[in-house]
């Protein structure tokens, strides 16, 4: 599978490098001061494609995977319900509101982080390949134009609130991830559960990277508004660095789990077709709801595809499985000590 993997993350990266070239028409509109920016792009496209390749040759999310891409591509599932599609992208991707349930903060927190983590990406990965520029459009006014691969898709006047607005979209960015990234790190900090079971590489050093970049990066604007751009070079230099190990470190560390997260709308789209069709059964313990009976076949498929026999463990539900599994510490292996 390493093999194949790796093959699939060149054929990606190759690809997003012809884009580059086409796209910022044949390197014309190719800004050469963020070519560092851009050679982390092509290898974060090769260490998302790799791992991504690597985590669905596993057997529970490849039968996941495969199914969850059946029933969006399903004409029964869309005349039936055709708006789940759109409603679960929304809910598990845009606004994330199963976070909601754990915590108002976290998900008010996790939301900033979010959207202004894809406001940044929307803004500087099309520029870093020089697929859209910023041209002014009279030589000395205050006139400009936004032209993606060339061509003219808005004017605007620099001085104006849009034009604000367009200049400082990764200021904007910025505040939002560090207002989210900080709430983030404060509780890492100070709630014993998040620190008993935190990894300073897992868990901090992807938030302290994003403050960084985010710092870094108002302090360029601070510098060139306030300072007559003292300090500007080291700023520039110290960002670059880290958006750059940032972009590197997506693909191995935590911050995989954006890659991740759109396959719940597969699995959510999955359970929802089969609550459509199948009756809900009761746990075999308390009789309390569990799952529908083509959930619980793919559980037990994904165990038998890994040699694991539970029988019929996926037929009761998380609460009865922490008590079956108290009780036979205690009836099976505690009395070994005895």
């Amino acid at each position: 599978m390493g093999g194949g993997a790796g093959a699939g993350g060149g054929v990606v990266s190759g690809l997003l490098v012809l884009a580059i070239v086409l796209g910022s028409r044949m390197l014309r509109d190719f800004d050469s001061a963020l070519l560092p920016y851009a050679v982390a792009t092509v290898f974060l496209a090769f260490g998302v494609t790799y791992r991504y390749i690597v985590w669905i040759s596993s057997p529970g999310a490849r039968r996941l995977f495969r199914q969850g891409w059946r029933s969006f591509f399903s004409v029964a599932n869309f005349r039936r319900a055709p708006t789940a599609v759109p409603r679960m992208i929304a809910t598990y991707l845009g606004f994330q509101k199963f976070l909601g349930a754990r915590s108002r903060a976290r998900w008010i927190a996790h939301q900033l982080v979010f959207w202004g983590c894809v406001l940044a990406a929307l803004i500087t990965f099309p520029l870093t390949w020089g697929w859209f520029t910023f041209t002014s459009s009279t030589g000395s006014g205050p006139g400009y134009e936004m032209r993606i691969w060339g061509l003219k898709v808005v004017g605007f006047d620099a001085l104006s609130a849009i034009g604000w607005v367009m200049f400082h979209g990764l200021d904007l960015a910025a505040v939002l991830v560090i207002a989210g990234a900080s709430y983030f790190l404060w509780r890492r900090t100070r709630e014993r559960g998040a620190i008993a079971g935190q990894r300073f590489a897992y868990d901090l050093v992807p938030l302290i990277a994003l403050i960084v970049i985010a710092v870094t990066g108002l302090l360029l604007t601070f510098s060139s508004l306030f300072l007559e751009g003292g300090g500007y070079e080291f700023l520039a230099v110290l960002h670059m660095a880290v958006v750059v190990l940032t972009l590197v470190y997506i693909p191995f560390g935590k911050f995989f789990h954006i890659v991740q997260r759109p396959a719940a709308v597969g699995m959510q789209l999955v359970k929802y077709t089969a609550r459509q069709d199948a009756e809900v059964l009761s746990c075999r313990r308390c009789g309390e709801p569990v799952d529908t009976a083509p959930t619980l076949e793919t559980v037990r498929g994904s165990l038998r595809d890994l040699e694991l026999d539970f029988g019929d463990w996926p037929e009761y539900c998380p609460r009865c499985k922490r008590v079956l599994r108290g009780t036979a510490y205690l009836t099976d292996v505690k009395k070994g000590f005895q």
